[in-house]
């Protein structure tokens, strides 16, 4: 790489880190405020919410590159233009495909991470962020039971403990269960909260069954040790199946014939495995999409607003279109040829239009008048 080459790849690599953290910080103060709930009610959270937030980057990643990258070559560009420096590369001889190589190299790179990213890292993240989101949410003990309070675990549940001791450990307890017809209170010195068969359930020790009786009377029976079933309080830990954003690329492509839920979402997992294939083009082609709206035309004093607006309409349409194609190819498998078609028609055009002959022709046209319009 050139002296040019890498001064132009500089002027776009910079404003793509900084656009990355920029949009990767906003994603992540978003998924932070969907876990809220957690981190309100378990005491433990602050560590697992920051390695749940690390856990998250990888799809978010994933998510924005193509257009940070489109960003980044746009400003770069843009900036290069209304400082006169492209008009004096033109001027030097260098060539629209000269000054479009170092934008290329650096999609090109951009494209590669993105598919690793896609390959190896996001499907481990995505199962490991989901498993800790369940673990968090099974931790009962801190995140139904408020010391001093009454809290509503279940439909007609309620429970009380005045303090929390170690390991764990509930004292003075006392539970409302209005579930059955006939009401029932429990009263506890301890407790402690665990989970059977992947349902909650409260161990009491050293308490007292009180149940109001049709006639009026109240039967009391006094117990050493007492287990209550909770209910269902807790979502069902879907990560017992794979979804496809868990699966690896094999996997996807060659799922459990024995599983009724993989027979069932076959072309999901297929539209999944070619989405995590052709997305890391879209990084090139929204980088060719810059290049032709920034250097196709004539020098301008008056800036390239137009030419942005209408390369920004472009890409935007590109991404959307790339975005909406899985869920299409989900109930129709031959719509994955269009993830790869997409991407790769969109360079191709752009690069007729970058290195057309009326390209040439223009950039012929340029060189001194350009650099009196620049030093005007």
């Amino acid at each position: 790489m050139n002296t040019v080459s890498a001064y132009i790849f500089r002027q776009a690599l910079g404003p793509l880190l900084a656009i990355l953290g920029a949009l990767a910080a906003i994603a992540i103060l978003t998924q932070g405020l969907n876990q809220l709930d957690i981190i309100i009610t378990n005491r433990r959270a602050g560590l697992a919410f920051a390695y749940v937030t690390v856990l998250a980057l990888p799809q978010l990643l994933s998510l924005i590159l193509p257009m940070a990258v489109f960003i980044a070559v746009v400003y770069a560009l843009n900036r290069m233009h209304s400082e006169s420096e492209i008009a004096v590369l033109y001027g030097a001889g260098v060539s629209r495909q000269r000054i479009a190589r170092p934008i290329i190299q650096l999609a090109v790179l951009a494209a590669l991470a993105h598919l690793a990213v896609n390959v190896v890292v996001q499907p481990w993240s995505f199962k490991e962020r989901r498993e800790t989101l369940y673990a968090l949410r099974t931790d009962i003990a801190s995140s139904l039971i408020e010391e001093g309070s009454f809290t509503y675990p279940t439909e007609g549940l309620t429970l009380y403990a005045r303090s929390r001791g170690g390991g764990g450990e509930l004292r003075d307890l006392l539970i409302n269960d209005a579930r059955p017809d006939l009401p029932i209170t429990y009263t506890a010195r301890a407790g402690a909260i665990v989970t059977i068969e992947g349902k909650p359930a409260i161990v009491m020790r050293d308490g007292q069954i009180q149940q109001q009786q049709e006639s009026g009377s109240v039967d009391v029976l006094d117990f050493d040790r007492y287990v209550l079933q909770m209910g269902t309080t807790l979502e069902e830990p879907d990560f017992f199946f794979l979804k496809a954003s868990d699966r690896t690329l094999y996997e996807l492509f060659y799922p459990d014939r024995t599983s009724h839920y993989d027979q069932r979402n076959v072309n999901r997992f297929l539209a999944e495995a070619h989405s995590r294939l052709s997305a890391p083009l879209l990084n090139i082609a929204l980088a060719m999409i810059a290049l032709a709206g920034v250097l196709s035309g004539e020098f301008s004093r008056q800036g390239y607003t137009r030419r942005i607006m209408g390369a920004a309409f472009w890409a935007l349409l590109v991404r959307l279109i790339a975005l909406a194609t899985p869920a299409a190819a989900t109930d129709d498998p031959r719509l994955n040829a269009l993830q790869y078609a997409l991407p790769l028609g969109v360079i191709l055009v752009c690069m007729a239009v970058i290195g057309g002959k009326s390209a040439r022709r223009k950039r012929h046209s340029l060189g001194p008048s350009v650099l009196q319009d620049a030093a005007a």
